[in-house]
């Protein structure tokens, strides 16, 4: 199985929608997401995180149009963690708005800021209705009786093909991508990645929008499109060690740490160690001090 590229961080996803020679693409899927129907895409400010100044911290995509900053994530394995996950983006993404625009916050007059909307494309293959995540739900049980100063709502929209069929006819590169990545775990079934990827990339129709920006950085897709689909895959032979580690030592802490390396490894973007750490108890170890996972 071909490891984890350790410099090409982007989904395909991303690679879309956050792409600036694409921004009718992520116009259309804004208008899709929320039933409005602007028509120019430079109205777009695309402000994806980049972790080469976040050190650790990357996400899909992320983009201000008006008085709307959305930020969308997508996501092949279902993470109840995405609240936590999205206001820290939030917060960074605040914080370069500020800085950008200059605002002073310890000014007398109020600063004006645009609305976060947060969003989940959901594709995996863990049957998953719509639905949305709160962070209060992470909140101890045992404080149910205090209110929370800080509530965050993401919306988790199933865009696996077949689903939400009219969020996909008003947003035809979405359907585009929904069928593609069909179509790769369909090969899949019978062939190694990399030959699914190749095969379901040939098969695209060629009235596609996509498909012309696919096929012009086919190599780059191939790789996004494998190194997905091999974190899904490590993800879950991750979790299997974890079940084994646990039953091993007789106690449910080995599965429980491993699942909260696998949410310190999403948030923090290190995804190329996760293989390592799957499979190798010392680099457990020393990553559980790290994350200070006892």
């Amino acid at each position: 199985m071909p490891t984890i590229n350790q410099n090409l961080k982007d989904r395909l996803f991303g690679f879309l929608f956050g792409n600036e020679a694409n921004k009718a693409w992520t116009l259309s899927l804004y208008n899709a997401v929320n039933g409005t129907e602007y028509s120019n895409p430079e109205d777009i400010q695309i402000t994806t995180i980049d972790d080469a100044i976040y050190m650790g911290m990357k996400n899909d995509l992320s983009f201000i149009l008006f008085y709307v900053m959305n930020l969308y994530e997508q996501q092949s394995t279902f993470n109840p963690n995405m609240p936590i996950r999205q206001l820290m983006y939030a917060g960074r993404l605040y914080d370069k708005y500020i800085q950008v625009n200059h605002c002073n916050l310890y000014s007398t007059k109020m600063i004006k800021l645009p609305v976060p909307k947060l969003v989940v494309f959901y594709n995996g293959t863990q049957e998953m209705d719509d639905m949305i995540l709160r962070l209060s739900d992470a909140f101890e049980p045992e404080a149910a009786s205090i209110e929370p100063d800080i509530e965050v709502k993401v919306k988790m929209i199933n865009i696996n093909y077949g689903k939400n069929h009219k969020l996909m006819k008003a947003c035809q590169p979405l359907a585009e991508y929904s069928w593609l990545v069909e179509r790769i775990r369909q090969n899949r079934e019978t062939m190694e990645i990399h030959m699914a990827v190749d095969k379901a990339i040939d098969a695209m129709p060629k009235d596609y929008l996509i498909r012309p920006f696919v096929i012009g950085n086919k190599a780059e897709v191939k790789t996004m499109c494998i190194t997905e689909y091999n974190e899904v895959e490590t993800m879950q032979m991750f979790k299997e060690e974890g079940r084994e580690e646990g039953l091993a030592e007789g106690i449910e802490q080995g599965t429980e740490q491993l699942g909260r390396l696998i949410d310190a490894f999403i948030a923090s973007g290190r995804m190329d160690e996760v293989q390592k750490a799957a499979t190798d108890k010392q680099t457990r170890d020393i990553l559980y001090k790290e994350f200070n996972i006892l």
